[in-house]
């Protein structure tokens, strides 16, 4: 692949941050869609917050569409000027390097990160524009005063739904598909195995990744997700949970080819999939990069600008799982029992496999 310069990098992402600036209007119409039809408030120009998406960007169904979530919140609520643009396949460091410069340049203040792979661009640009508010998700590497970093205890909302795959399982054969095999998403696959386990430790998992680093396009291709799950249904496997961002549609699709079941990750895919896979998707793992997002905007708007760790795990409500479509319903019980004995100690969720 061509690998651009960096003059040639941040050329492109201008084209993309002034293609995106008038997105505030879009979001704000999502926002208050969302919010049940209350007005927003009008745009104020000198609040102006820009979101460089990971790979997929806004319409992935998953985890940008969560960070998009949180951010039309605030433009629509607080009155933030929103300007947004994505990472590509493949793309070089400069690249991302140029796309938070642009917003900084631009006078973006704050600039969210969406994802992991930002992590040394966030730490490099920060250092250069050291007035700029800076926060990045799934991070903790990239540390200094004007950055916030916003985790999530991954592995506990796993824990939870590994639970309800081997409780609603009928062949007591359950599966994984990662996007790319990286410490964030062994997390993911940690506390699914350790969830199912505790139900049935004689359960069977079978585990795919789709990429290994530095190829990323693991969590932005369906067709490979869909071979993945397609070869675990055809093994006997009845429940595949995936972490693989847009890639999971392609394990929807094999579920529901193969009459069987899939959960989602990140939002609350049963109501975001598409309409013809939804009943297949018995819960998703809650990942609430949407709060994370709207409540750092938050605030700073209201002038405590957030920096440093901030961690949402269960008993901050900040992952979970989802109960649309009713698929779980019969075994809510189990699941808030595990979730208890989370949060008081009593289960300590594993972090790697």
């Amino acid at each position: 692949m061509r690998r651009m310069t960096k003059a040639a990098a941040v050329m492109s992402v201008a084209a993309l941050v002034l293609a995106s600036a008038g997105c505030a209007k879009k979001s704000t119409d999502s926002a208050e869609s969302s919010s049940g039809g209350d007005e927003c408030v009008a745009e104020d120009s000198s609040k102006k917050v820009g979101m460089a998406y990971d790979v997929g960007g806004r319409g992935d169904q998953s985890f940008n569409d969560a960070a998009a979530k949180g951010m039309d919140k605030a433009a629509c609520e607080l009155g933030f000027t929103t300007s947004e643009s994505e990472a590509q396949d493949g793309e070089s460091e400069a690249a991302r390097e140029g796309r938070l410069t642009e917003f900084a340049d631009a006078g973006f203040n704050p600039v969210i990160a969406v994802g992991f792979a930002y992590s040394a661009s966030v730490a490099k640009v920060a250092e250069q524009y050291p007035e700029v508010n800076f926060a990045i998700i799934d991070d903790e590497f990239a540390v200094a005063d004007n950055i916030a970093n916003l985790v999530f205890a991954e592995e506990q909302g796993s824990f939870l739904v590994g639970a309800a795959a081997a409780l609603k399982t009928e062949s007591d054969h359950i599966g994984f598909v990662g996007g790319v095999e990286t410490p964030l998403i062994n997390k993911f696959e940690a506390g699914y195995a350790a969830g199912a386990e505790a139900v049935n430790p004689d359960i069977e998992i079978d585990v795919t990744y789709l990429t290994q680093p530095p190829d990323f396009s693991g969590f932005n291709d369906p067709a490979k997700g869909k071979t993945a799950a397609e070869g675990m249904y055809d093994g006997g496997a009845d429940v595949v949970y995936q972490a693989a961002g847009g890639s999971g549609g392609g394990v929807f699709e094999a579920a529901t080819a193969a009459d069987a079941r899939a959960i989602g990750v990140d939002s609350d895919q049963y109501l975001t999939a598409d309409e013809s896979v939804r009943d297949v998707i018995i819960t998703s793992m809650l990942k609430r990069v949407d709060v994370a997002v709207d409540t750092y905007l938050s605030d700073v708007d209201g002038g405590d600008v957030p920096t440093g760790l901030t961690r949402y795990d269960l008993e901050a409500d900040g992952v979970g799982y989802s109960t649309s479509g009713g698929q779980v319903d019969d075994v809510k019980t189990d699941l808030e029992d595990f979730k208890a004995k989370i949060i008081d100690g009593s289960i300590k969720v594993p972090t790697k496999p």
